[in-house]
């Protein structure tokens, strides 16, 4: 299986001179890596440094490829990355594995080729389907390239286990395409002691091939082997481990400093959920230098190379991350439902959102909290309150706003919708309230101008207001039960009513798609997306899904893989939903950096008694795009 990824953002920078080799060329490094066992960790994220030892991630450690789009199995692991030899392209090997599916459960890898580290073609290749005789094969794993001189051709090489045998250590040459093998795999190492061998690691140094290996479930330390010819079998064993330190370690990972003799092997302390660096100038002896080490991010297996100061620019451009590192949940005490604003005025963020921690969602207010960095957020006060007379008609359950900035007449003004329950009555309705400033005060209108429902049940909550920049016309978006939509007057404080158009999604599960509540329309490179919650607020399934358009008013069609957010029970992210979404433009040729605004249930009120569909907490992640324009599922974390 062959496919095409291309990247939205297109390389800004020339590749450079067409010969390498020369270390005077580079100017840093790129650290190629998965972050975890969740399936949404499987994946190949990166990082630089300039100086081989303080990496910080880019993407905001997100993956750079959906990884759903280059295996079969929807995850990959163990990335390993090669410059050719004419420097004219990148080569890349993954495992093609989900390991909640067990270990033993993948039966093949993927080769990756790129001409500028950004957009990548993936050639997936299943062993057990490719080649006869392979019926007893349980494992593919950590699959490496070297070019083996001798042959003139590239090899990988990677392990494999078959029935109860040892993990053995396979090589097969690959075409001149980098899209297929060539031939069938053959054992490359065999320990003499005919014990399992996994994850190896060949640095080419002074006529020598030294092969670094894991010795699996015997010790389960680093080893070295050496010899004069690749595919001789003819190997010199080390007796002695390699890694500094006394725990379990796998992945090794080696390469040269620029200008400088000395190697670092690097490799997973994968028990202790640590990352070790070492160094050595003859690939024999080795010190910890983990007190020269930083990293803003949790690798496993990878691999790393060096790369030219294009190279580097280039891939902070298409790859850029947040300054800061965004700790959820972002604001203090329970709140819900948020909608968040950049405001073009003040230029700072603001955070609007139902007020929980009340029996029977009922809260009365909203608060107003602001930011200038997305990290850090600052209480502005009240904007609305139900309990007062700033809506005459309401008396409380103030749910879901939605904020609207427009520049009327010359003069900002604020445009806060709302759902709230009338006085005297229990069937909620929407209403809108207008300010000069973001943070109030608001006044409400009158009266509500969303009373009924389109389609003769479901509730008149969870807003949504959006501006289609394509023509700049406003329109609302509402529904429990079913999502509707209809453009908004130019006053936008009443819609147009021969515009209203039901579209809800049919069909799906609360597996996947079912449309619940809270629909929310953003604009992308040509299409609308439409997000929705799936299932009850208090469940901790409750998780957004979207699907996209040609219009504002639909129809809908639902992406094939819908879901864009869900819990992350093992990081206490469970409800993720109920979101809202911020683009935050590139500077200076930077890709836009897009987020996702939701709220959880804390952790603590899991429990159905404790009511967890009223303790619940804002929390932003950033929001990433495949190349088609698909999303990325979002990996809701307690730190992004």
């Amino acid at each position: 299986m062959k496919k095409r990824i291309f990247c939205s953002l297109m390389a800004a920078l020339a590749f450079g001179a067409p010969m390498w080799g020369a270390e005077d060329d580079m100017a840093g490094y790129l650290f190629v890596y998965f972050t975890g066992n969740d399936p949404r960790d499987e994946s190949i994220n990166y990082a630089l440094s300039r100086d081989g030892l303080n990496y910080r991630a880019l993407n905001d450690n997100a993956p750079i490829i959906d990884s759903k789009l280059i295996s079969e199995t929807g995850g990959v692991r163990d990335p390993h990355i090669l410059r050719s030899e004419d420097g004219k392209e990148f080569y890349m090997v993954v495992t093609d594995m989900t390991c909640y599916k067990g270990w033993d459960s993948n039966r093949g890898l993927t080769l990756l080729k790129s001409k500028d580290l950004v957009n990548w073609t993936p050639s997936v290749i299943n062993i057990q389907k490719r080649y006869k005789g392979n019926e007893d094969l349980k494992r593919v794993w950590a699959p490496q390239t070297i070019y083996d001189k001798d042959a003139g051709k590239y090899m990988v090489y990677f392990s494999m286990q078959h029935g109860n045998g040892p993990d053995i250590i396979y090589y097969v040459y690959t075409n001149d395409d980098f899209t297929d093998f060539i031939g069938k795999p053959k054992p490359l190492f065999i320990p003499s002691n005919k014990k399992s061998c996994i994850d190896g690691d060949i640095v080419y140094k002074d006529g020598k091939y030294h092969l670094f290996y894991k010795t699996e479930g015997d010790g389960n330390g680093i080893k070295k082997a050496v010899t004069d010819k690749l595919t001789s079998g003819k190997w010199v064993e080390s007796d002695d481990y390699k890694q500094q330190t006394p725990h379990a370690v796998e992945g090794a990972g080696t390469f040269k400093m620029i200008d400088s003799d000395k190697y670092i092997l690097m490799y997973d302390v994968y028990m202790n959920g640590a990352y070790q660096f070492t160094e050595s100038t003859d690939l024999d002896n080795f010190k910890n230098i983990d007190s020269d080490v930083t990293m803003d991010f949790h690798p496993r297996h990878g691999t790393v190379i060096p790369i030219t100061e294009a190279e580097y620019q280039r891939l902070e451009k298409a790859f850029p991350s947040a300054d800061v590192k965004i700790s959820n949940p972002v604001l203090p005490e329970f709140h819900a439902d948020p909608d968040i604003l950049h405001s073009e005025n003040t230029g700072k963020y603001y955070i609007y959102s139902t007020t929980d921690g009340f029996p029977g969602w009922g809260g009365t207010y909203y608060t107003c909290y602001s930011s200038d960095n997305l990290k850090d957020w600052k209480y502005e006060g009240v904007a609305l309150d139900a309990a007062t007379e700033s809506i005459p008609w309401a008396d409380g359950n103030l749910w879901a706003p939605a904020i609207e900035e427009k520049k009327i007449d010359g003069k900002y003004k604020y445009f806060l919708y709302f759902s709230a329950k009338p006085k005297g009555e229990e069937a909620k309705k929407i209403g809108v309230a207008v300010a000069d400033s973001p943070t109030g005060p608001f006044k409400a209108e009158p009266e509500p101008f969303i009373t009924n429902s389109p389609v003769g049940h479901g509730q008149q909550i969870d807003v949504d207001v959006f501006t289609d920049p394509v023509s700049g016309k406003p329109y609302l978006y509402w529904g429990n039960g079913y999502m509707a939509g209809a453009e908004l007057n130019p006053d936008m404080k009443s819609i147009k009513e021969e515009t209203i158009t039901v579209m809800t999604p049919e069909g799906g599960t609360l597996q996947d798609y079912n449309y619940r509540e809270a629909p929310y329309v953003f604009y992308k490179d040509g299409k609308y997306y439409f997000m929705w919650s799936v299932d009850d607020t208090g469940s901790p399934n409750y998780h957004v899904a979207y699907g996209t358009s040609d219009s504002p008013l639909g129809p809908i069609q639902v992406a094939e893989r819908p879901i864009v957010l869900i819990q992350n029970d093992r990081n206490g992210m469970i409800g993720t939903a109920h979101n809202s979404v911020l683009k935050v433009p590139g500077k200076n040729g930077e890709a836009d950096r897009w987020y996702i605004v939701y709220h959880r249930i804390n952790p603590d009120y899991k429990a159905k008694e404790n009511g967890p569909g009223v303790h619940r907490e804002v929390c932003i992640s950033p929001l990433k795009f495949n190349p088609d324009g698909s999303i990325m599922e979002v990996s809701p974390k307690r730190v992004n």
